[in-house]
């Protein structure tokens, strides 16, 4: 018998029975697997409630019916789940990856990211993967035996390198940490605990790292057109899209703009996720893998677009640049989320006093890149809102990011 809670699962996927297991050894649930319990540990974290009110790439008070990084979160764990169980990975790793992945983001979008990376030149940048694995690592403290969540090392491993190797063969950072390196936080705990940081991830978490780029082609299309920024005739130039809509007002013309858009949508993630199931199949199967490690050691990723579907997702992303993302209006809003940022950030720097007598604890004087850091932890985890509200309460003039 199975024990409680267990599916079939294929040969190449995680086995929660047999994980390389936790920083501190903790006893076994009798009801729960490992990374079920991962599952829900980020589920109950305080990171994770904040999301609720980090957006994406409006502001929290733009309108009820944009996408926050909650429910992108959950989106992207639905597609997780569905791609996951279509190849007969974990479904409850590539879940516990998916509802953890933005848990870095700081508030204002992308734009929080920049700002704070700009604010750390000089004390060791600013990343949100390594920033989500401090907050499961050390941030978050809720147990009495240890900080942050003590994961199990397969989700530690999925959550710094979903996106593929941050070493090549050599040790030497990939590129896309090849001008700044891999960040301090990630290496420190790398000495801690290994989590071969030269091979891909599991394909469970490569499962959570292609569902976060459908369900941003997704919604980003959805709360575009929302906004106003373009309207539905303007996606015509992406050919992929020109197809779905042709399918769409062919068999059901002069349908009504709300359903035509959703009909879109959901056309759009049906097609990426069962390109990924085709592509990911054709994958497996010529690597013919028998275990989770040797999907980390292909050499490639297992999970990703077909070369058709490569270059449609180019296309969507390349429109949504251009015509949202660096629309005027936009961008006028990420303006003034970086002023009250960059304001906050020298104001907690130069008065550590103002922050929150937990965030002053511990910290020693004349050691500017640990105060830096601290700041910058602090401003991370804020919602959008708490941001203005401390911004109102240090400054006399906060902009309105309307």
């Amino acid at each position: 018998m199975r024990p409680f809670g267990e599916r079939w699962r294929a040969p190449y996927a995680c086995d929660p029975q047999a994980t390389r297991g936790r920083l501190y050894p903790t006893p076994v649930s009798p009801t729960r697997s490992e990374f079920q319990r991962d599952r829900d540990r980020i589920i109950h974290s305080s990171a994770f409630r904040r999301l609720k009110h980090k957006t994406q790439v409006f502001v929290y008070h733009e309108g009820d019916h944009f996408r926050t990084r909650l429910t992108h979160t959950i989106e992207v764990s639905q597609i997780a789940r569905a791609l996951a169980r279509s190849l007969g990975l974990d479904e409850d790793l590539a879940e516990a990856l998916a509802l953890s992945h933005d848990l870095g983001h700081t508030p204002f979008g992308h734009t929080g990211e920049d700002t704070l990376e700009e604010c750390m030149a000089g004390f060791g940048g600013f990343d949100h993967n390594a920033q989500a694995l401090r907050i499961v690592t050390r941030l978050e403290r809720r147990y009495p035996d240890y900080d942050g969540l003590n994961l199990t090392w397969e989700t530690l491993e999925g959550l710094v390198k979903h996106n593929g190797p941050l070493l090549d063969a050599q040790g030497r950072p990939t590129l896309r940490y090849a001008e700044r390196g891999v960040p301090l936080a990630i290496m420190e705990y790398d000495a801690v605990q290994d989590l071969e940081l030269a091979t891909f991830a599991s394909g469970e978490a490569q499962a959570a790292a292609i569902a976060d780029d459908i369900a941003y082609d997704a919604h980003d299309i959805d709360d575009g057109l929302r906004a106003g920024l373009f309207g539905v005739d303007d996606l015509r130039e992406v050919p992929l899209l020109d197809e779905i809509l042709a399918e769409i007002d062919g068999r059901w013309p002069g349908l009504e703009l709300s359903r035509r858009i959703h009909e879109l949508v959901r056309r759009v993630i049906t097609r990426f996720v069962e390109d990924v199931v085709a592509e990911g199949e054709r994958r497996i199967a010529a690597l013919a893998p028998e275990s989770a490690d040797d999907i980390r050691r292909a050499g490639e990723t297992a999970l990703c677009f077909s070369r058709e579907m490569r270059e449609a997702d180019a296309s969507i992303k390349r429109f949504l640049y251009a015509r949202m993302y660096r629309h005027p209006e936009v961008m006028r809003v990420r303006a003034q989320a970086d002023q009250v940022l960059r304001d906050l950030f020298r104001r907690f720097k130069h008065e550590p006093r103002l922050m929150p007598e937990e965030w002053q604890a511990d910290l020693p004087k004349d050691d500017e890149p640990r105060l830096a850091r601290r700041v910058a932890d602090y401003i991370a985890g804020m919602t959008d809102r708490y941001a203005i509200l401390e911004h109102r309460r240090l400054f006399d003039v906060t902009p309105d990011l309307r």
